[in-house]
């Protein structure tokens, strides 16, 4: 019998990445929460699933972590539990998950509403807590959390494609991967984060691409290509007119873009270009 009629009988989850299972030495990544049933009751809600958002303690343990493939796999238990919300959760969880995702025997809950108690299952379990101080993203990094972050807001991360392999439309052995993209009517967009903190090589590495991608785009796909790289406000790397030799390096870099037909925004942007994408999304 529930004794705090204000809290729902639930029951959770916890998701462990064990990159091997003879050490069994694991993190945990994520929660999957789902309404306990009681009888005369209606049909409860679907599970809901989150996974970290903070990969840096996964990558301590596997440097070579494909968080892509777990942030697809978040993508599909989501569809998944949608489609069948009374569906067999150890069989959807053996068909969606990979081998390196463990997840634990089933807990009981009270939760005040089930986002509330994902939220505060992930900050008991998963996340990590404000004592431990963690280097802040730069570069890069921090413009893929940001590119995330924004597309996640609008509600149409889960709709887009992750890591696209530059290989599908050049040729093989090209290791180049691209962020993310989504498919519109007649087109297809590509979001690649390319940081100038470093120096100027990523955006010498996309412009070198650039042709060869979308050609690859028009052969395969019979779509043009919209490629769009994201990168850090001029501001934000010290790049005025007091320092002009960064400057100049921040100049060249985006310049060596637009000359190859690349669309280059900055981050300030991405709240725009996540609204564009759910409209055309049609979310």
């Amino acid at each position: 019998m529930n004794d705090n009629p204000e809290r729902r009988a639930c029951e959770f989850h916890l998701l462990r990445y064990v990159p091997d299972a003879v050490r069994n030495e694991y993190v945990h990544i994520g929660v999957i929460l789902r309404e306990q049933n009681s009888p005369g009751s209606s049909a409860p809600d679907p599970p809901q699933v989150r996974f970290t958002r903070d990969w840096r303690r996964l990558r301590c343990l596997d440097p070579d972590a494909d968080t892509a493939l777990l942030e697809a796999m978040e993508g599909e238990l989501r569809r998944r539990f949608q489609a069948e919300p009374d569906g067999d959760l150890m069989r959807l969880l053996r068909e969606s998950l990979s081998l390196s995702v463990q997840m634990t025997e089933s807990k009981a809950y009270l939760a005040e509403s089930i986002p509330a108690g994902v939220e505060e299952l992930m900050r008991l379990y998963v996340d990590p807590p404000p004592r431990e101080k963690m280097p802040r993203l730069s570069g890069r990094a921090a413009i893929q959390a940001r590119m995330r972050a924004e597309f996640e807001q609008a509600g149409v991360w889960d709709l887009m494609r992750k890591r696209i392999a530059a290989s599908a439309y050049t040729r093989p052995g090209d290791p180049l991967k691209i962020d993310a993209g989504y498919r519109p009517n007649g087109m297809i967009r590509m979001f690649h984060a390319v940081s100038l903190e470093p120096g100027v090589e990523m955006a010498k590495v996309l412009a070198f691409s650039a042709s060869g991608l979308r050609a690859g785009v028009e052969r395969v796909e019979k779509a043009q290509l919209e490629l769009t790289a994201v990168i850090e406000p001029a501001a934000k790397l010290g790049a005025t007119d007091e320092e002009p030799e960064r400057l100049e390096m921040y100049r060249f870099g985006v310049e060596t873009m637009e000359e190859h037909h690349i669309r280059v925004l900055t981050t300030s942007d991405l709240g725009r270009v996540a609204e564009t994408a759910r409209r055309e999304l049609r979310i």
